[in-house]
């Protein structure tokens, strides 16, 4: 995760530079200036994570100082410093907007404290308002098949690997984003961000200023700065859905990002860092598209170092049952509801439907059915169409199997010599009586 970014703005040279010292110490990056209109204007220019402003300034104070910076980036912390008889004015800026205010003279270690609590507040904050924007939802990694469990194999060594860039395929539905959050809390854990965007949903500018950010004017109708997806995801995961829809100038810009781990967004002063793992995702043959000329060869080099197919819904033996069961619980627990329950007869034809929608279409079967039969056990009427003209094949024993074999490889011998049991005898390597018991046993006589 990137240094936290510190501007100081206090008329005290020696306060400044000394507690700039002190916060690089710490690991911060730190930037300082001894007055307000300076310090307005090293804020625009370097877009700090955390500003600590002294109240009491010449020119400027530092009440004028934070109504700007609000103005320009409301969500900006601010952390106030103040003198002992300046209670007052940190209340009001607190009010104003300001996230808390340190009295002088103050603990260094206590504002240490502070800054990365504020520091850890704001990326979380980003995170979740992000993720209400996407309405986001997380789903279990569930399944037992041997396709499944040769995924968590290769899950398991990709984690190990430490692989900063990884490429998801598999068809529409498959479950690339639950993949995604199950690597992702491999890794970075649960307490770091996991955002993902849809690359199809968004026009070329759009998904640019999406990706990297973009200043306030940068984009029509853009009325406030926009921080991209690479800084709110910073020390956490970032997963780009449907990778072959970006167009081909903003793929040039992220890979600079994949090789650099440094960007800009639209209209910026200054490039950024994100410490982020980047998994990239799609249902389209990208080979095929490179030689289409509609994705470049060299991001898909990059991105194809650490590639993971995952299988579709009809390869994964017995894993329908317990998708089917987990979907009915969670849709019944969501609804305050009973969930349902299927009978027999369902079980397999829901075995035997191909579903081309794969997982995703699992899941909306089963909430479609809670929502109409809460509590019930299903039947095959119930099913939709496509699945009651499934093609179910009744299980077959291995005694009929034998049967089966025996009979067709009689068949074919008495057939292969004109019907001459004799012959037919000598060549099966049994005796002529033998075979006629074999043959009214196969039905054949």
């Amino acid at each position: 995760m990137k240094a936290a970014n510190i501007l100081i703005i206090d008329d005290e040279i020696n306060l400044t530079r000394s507690l700039a010292f002190t916060l690089r110490q710490a690991g911060m990056e730190c930037s300082e200036v001894h007055n307000g209109l300076a310090g307005c204007e090293m804020a625009r220019k370097n877009q700090p994570d955390i500003v600590l402003l002294d109240i009491r300034m010449p020119g400027m104070n530092g009440l004028e100082v934070l109504e700007r910076l609000l103005a320009d980036e409301p969500d900006i912390p601010v952390i106030m410093m103040s003198a002992f008889d300046d209670t007052q004015d940190a209340v009001t800026a607190m009010k104003m907007g300001a996230v808390d205010y340190l009295a002088k003279p103050f603990d260094v270690d206590e504002l240490i404290l502070l800054i990365r609590e504020t520091d850890e507040k704001r990326r979380l904050e980003s995170e979740v308002q992000y993720l209400r924007d996407r309405n986001a939802t997380n789903e279990a990694f569930i399944g037992n098949s041997p396709a499944i469990k040769n995924l968590r194999q290769e899950l398991s060594a990709i984690t190990k690997s430490k692989a900063k860039t990884i490429l998801l395929l598999g068809e529409t539905g498959v479950g690339k984003a639950v993949i995604a959050r199950e690597m992702h809390l491999n890794t970075a854990g649960s307490g770091r961000p996991f955002v993902e965007i849809n690359c199809a949903t968004l026009v070329e500018n759009q998904i640019e200023a999406e990706l990297f950010g973009a200043e306030r004017g940068a984009l029509p109708g853009l009325v406030a700065k926009r921080k991209g997806l690479l800084e709110i995801a910073d020390g956490g995961t970032l997963l780009l859905d449907e990778i072959g829809e970006i167009p081909l100038n903003v793929q040039a810009k992220l890979l600079t990002f994949l090789e650099t781990r440094t960007f800009r967004g639209l209209g910026m002063p200054r490039d950024l860092f994100s410490d982020v793992n980047v998994i990239a995702a799609t249902n389209r043959n990208l080979t095929q598209e490179v030689e289409n000329g509609n994705f470049r060869r060299d991001l898909f080099f990059r991105l194809n170092v650490v590639p993971l197919s995952l299988p579709p819904l009809r390869d994964r033996e017995g894993d329908v049952a317990l998708l089917a069961q987990y979907f009915s619980q969670r849709f019944a627990a969501e609804g305050n509801t009973r969930p349902i329950s299927f009978a027999k007869s369902v079980g397999e034809f829901l075995n035997a439907y191909s579903w081309p929608g794969n997982v995703r279409e699992l899941k909306n079967l089963i909430e479609r059915l809670t929502i109409h039969y809460a509590g019930q056990t299903i039947s095959v009427d119930q099913l939709p169409l496509e699945i009651r003209e499934a093609e179910v094949h009744e299980p077959v024993s291995i005694e009929d199997s034998i049967f089966a074999v025996e009979r067709n490889l009689v068949l074919d011998a008495l057939r292969k010599n004109g019907g001459k049991k004799g012959v037919t005898a000598d060549q099966l390597g049994i005796s002529r009586h033998a075979l006629k018991r074999k043959m009214q046993k196969l039905g054949l006589s």
